[in-house]
């Protein structure tokens, strides 16, 4: 097959910050997409949450756009735009009809030079509203919705700048004063810790020229960066978390501390849990949905991260009536003959062609494209890895599979996080319609 070979061409303007443009003309697009180097674990006791506040701050206004007009400038030239936090960034996204991209930078460079002219208390009031608000909509009214924090919660230590979920602390929001929120842009948004990428009709020279143009005078920013944390070692024994309540169906999250993101041994994880869970033909499914009968769905997945962990995940849909006990076994008793027998020919495979499809398809897209692009530039230090990722999950051997299994997926060292259904309530409602059929018989 023939190699990835996207083109890439990068410049670091004088302020630091670093552009790159990867050329495509196959439609009159380009995409548009910013790093920037906070997320929820730059975040320090007391003020979590900021990050992904400002997300939602980045949308309100600046020196010279009104509250909303970002979207509605954009979205009038037929742009998609977004932006998402997460632990390690926050990126904002926009792409827009060629003819529009410096209508965008134009946009991106006010808010990014200029936000605080409109970080005043009434919007900082209503966006911690807005984010309480999508707290309770994703986490908390939702089956499963808190899943994810409880897993962090779980897997790393309390210290750990991946312990607190990045939606953070509702209390320190209500507690952030104007002054800690302008602090905190301060000391974050600045070019020298952002990454610009753009991917699509535009040539190199272009690009660069109009990155200089609307990026060139903001100044650089103090940055006090600390170094990341070693690598953390597997749990040295199994811990667990119950959460008992309203779900459909009891599920099971069986997880682990990974190697950090793109090392040999992430990838072999990777492999691993995909041969455990992550196929429709996956160990776990053939023997708990297709065999067993004990579970409904099965999946698996691995999350890249940087700073000294990744995460592994195998979940379990139980069916009803089944034993939860004894599903939580079966996996631990998969994961055991994994780690001694290692992959076989077709199982490995299946997963380096399942995995190989999936990033074709995601780089076919410019948009997904420039979202890998800056990932690597900003976290890994290597845009290039968009290019080389495929030659190197398929240099993963079933022994190199095996033997990274046996160090970081043991089932001695896994976090369960069970959420389970309450009984309780099928019996108060199994007694009251007892007694209210009994009342019946009465009256009849």
């Amino acid at each position: 097959m023939t190699a990835i070979s996207y083109p890439l061409v990068e410049r670091t303007l004088d302020n630091g910050l670093r552009v790159i443009v990867s050329e495509d003309h196959t439609v009159p697009n380009v995409a548009v997409n910013l790093w920037v180097g906070v997320g929820s674990r730059h975040e320090t006791p007391g003020r979590t949450g900021f990050a992904h506040l400002f997300e939602h701050l980045m949308f309100q206004g600046s020196r010279n756009v009104a509250s909303g007009e970002h979207f509605s400038a954009l979205m009038d030239e037929g742009a998609r735009l977004n932006a998402t936090t997460w632990f390690d960034r926050t990126n904002y996204f926009e792409t827009v009809p060629t003819g529009a991209l410096e209508l965008a930078l134009w946009l991106e460079a006010d808010r990014h030079a200029h936000l605080l002219d409109a970080v005043t208390q009434e919007n900082l009031d209503n966006q911690r509203d807005v984010v309480k608000e999508e707290k309770r909509q994703r986490y908390d009214n939702v089956p499963y919705g808190s899943a994810l924090i409880d897993i962090y919660a779980t897997v790393f230590p309390e210290d750990h700048p991946y312990h607190h979920p990045t939606i953070g602390s509702m209390e320190d929001l209500d507690a952030a004063t104007l002054e800690d929120v302008h602090a905190f842009f301060r000391a974050h948004y600045g070019p020298n810790n952002t990454v610009l990428t753009l991917v699509g009709d535009v040539t190199p020279e272009a690009g660069f020229a109009a990155a200089e143009t609307y990026f060139g005078h903001l100044p650089p920013i103090q940055l006090n960066p600390r170094e990341r944390l070693p690598q953390l070692p597997p749990i040295s024994e199994p811990v667990r978390l119950d959460r008992i309540g309203d779900v459909p169906n009891d599920r099971i999250y069986v997880s682990f501390r990974l190697p950090v993101d793109t090392t040999p041994d992430y990838l072999a994880c990777q492999v691993a849990v995909d041969v455990l869970g992550g196929l429709a033909s996956s160990r776990l499914v053939r023997r708990l949905v297709r065999t067993d009968e004990t579970a409904v769905a099965v999946g698996g997945w691995t999350m890249g991260l940087v700073d000294g962990v990744g995460l592994g995940t195998i979940t379990v849909d139980v069916s009803a009536g089944a034993d939860v006990e004894q599903v939580e076994g079966a996996v631990c008793e998969e994961i055991a003959r994994f780690i001694a027998e290692g992959p076989d020919a077709a199982e490995l495979e299946s997963v380096i062609a399942d995995t190989e499809r999936s990033w074709l398809s995601a780089l076919a897209s410019i948009e997904e494209r420039a979202d890998h692009i800056s990932h690597h530039a900003l976290l890994t230090g290597d845009p290039a890895y968009v290019n080389t990722f495929v030659d190197r999950i398929r240099a993963v051997t079933a022994e190199q599979a095996r033997a990274a299994a046996q160090t970081w997926l043991d089932p001695g060292s896994r976090a369960v996080v069970r959420y389970l259904a309450d009984t309780s309530k099928d019996a108060d409602q199994s007694d009251t319609d007892t007694d209210a059929d009994k009342d019946s018989e009465e009256a009849a």
